[in-house]
């Protein structure tokens, strides 16, 4: 099972009093952050894409271009794209040109949003939200494929033999899937074949088993083989020298930011208590020492049939940097190393 982190590069700019660091400086931070995950080991580094005030990730492929002449093997894709409010040509030159400046290590992570801004910022309707990734989806797929391009639909304006360049080093460039909780959105992925990451930010992540079933189920029935159809996990996590300390260094921030989507959402306001069952082994947090957090992984990887990568979601809260380092430095050095020994290859 591959390990790595994925960040909103959060920031917190009504508690900036607090201390929380400039953008200018969150930038800097997530550079280092990004340098230190290639330094101890982990597998991949991604960025998300919102567009909103609390977190300065609206151009990921911009922040790993900058972390790939930074470091040496991590792998680095967004987590997630945005792609029904992108333009795919865009899209790929974007992430083929951060393939050719990593030397062969991007990857992208595509879907939908949890948030609906970039649909009016980018001029288009939330109403066609199904119909918009599955068409974009699509005219993605066709230009990995093929240099030169003859296509035409309904939300793009149509291309006749145009070529899309650069080419990335990697041939095919990874694109998975990113899903939520929607069954057909799990069909989807298994019927191209695709490897899918499903972000489990609540609950108990064994309730996702017949979900991650009807994807490997559909994959099947299109032909495609078992080692193809990978599953990677986005689930919020920390890692702390205590289970104790890993708690309480990220539940002000973690409160923050749910309170903040649950005033947006109608979602009650977040209690210790709550927390501290998503905390416990069934719980969908991966918060806690490293020994934990692993026994947590490892159970996670039985209910749901076998993961292929799971990445830690730490900065949905503002956690100061010296800590978040910290967090990184034990992910890396102490959990990592338990993970593949128990799940060699």
């Amino acid at each position: 099972m591959q390990i790595g982190i994925d960040s909103f590069v959060a920031i917190d700019p009504e508690h900036q009093h607090e201390g929380s660091p400039s953008a200018v400086q969150r930038m800097a931070n997530i550079l280092e952050e990004i340098e230190l995950a290639d330094r101890v080991g982990l597998d991949d580094f991604g960025i998300g894409e919102h567009h909103r005030t609390e977190y300065l990730d609206s151009a990921p492929a911009v922040i790993l271009a900058a972390a790939a002449a930074r470091t040496k093997q991590i792998r680095l894709t967004s987590a997630v794209t945005v792609l029904s409010a992108a333009d795919p040509v865009r899209v790929f030159q974007e992430f083929a040109t951060l393939d050719l400046i990593s030397k062969g290590r991007a990857e992208m992570v595509v879907g939908r949003g949890s948030f609906t801004e970039a649909f009016p910022l980018f001029g288009f309707d939330v109403r066609d939200y199904d119909s918009l990734f599955a068409e974009k989806l699509e005219l993605l797929l066709r230009i990995r494929e093929n240099t030169e391009i003859t296509w035409s639909g309904k939300h793009r304006a149509p291309l006749q033999e145009q070529g899309i360049y650069p080419r990335p080093l990697q041939t095919p460039i990874p694109i998975w899937v990113g899903v939520g909780g929607t069954p057909a959105s799990f069909a989807r992925a298994g019927a191209l074949g695709l490897p899918l990451v499903v972000a489990i930010i609540g609950g108990e992540p064994h309730r996702f088993r017949p979900l991650i079933d009807l994807y490997r189920e559909a994959g099947a029935r299109a032909g495609h083989p078992p080692e193809k159809l990978k599953v990677g996990l986005h689930m919020i996590g920390f890692i702390g020298e205590t289970s104790a300390q890993a708690k309480d260094d990220f539940f002000t921030g973690y409160k923050r930011a749910f309170d903040k989507i649950g005033e947006e959402r109608g979602w009650p306001r977040t209690t210790r208590a709550h927390f501290e069952a998503g905390c416990s082994l069934k719980g969908a947090l991966m918060i806690g020492d490293a020994e934990y957090v692993a026994s947590k992984i490892l159970y996670v990887n039985e209910a749901l049939g076998g993961i292929a990568r799971l990445n830690f979601q730490m900065t949905v809260a503002t956690v100061p940097h010296a800590q978040m380092l910290k967090s990184i430095e034990l992910l890396g050095t102490k959990l990592a190393p338990i993970i593949r020994e128990k799940l060699p290859g």
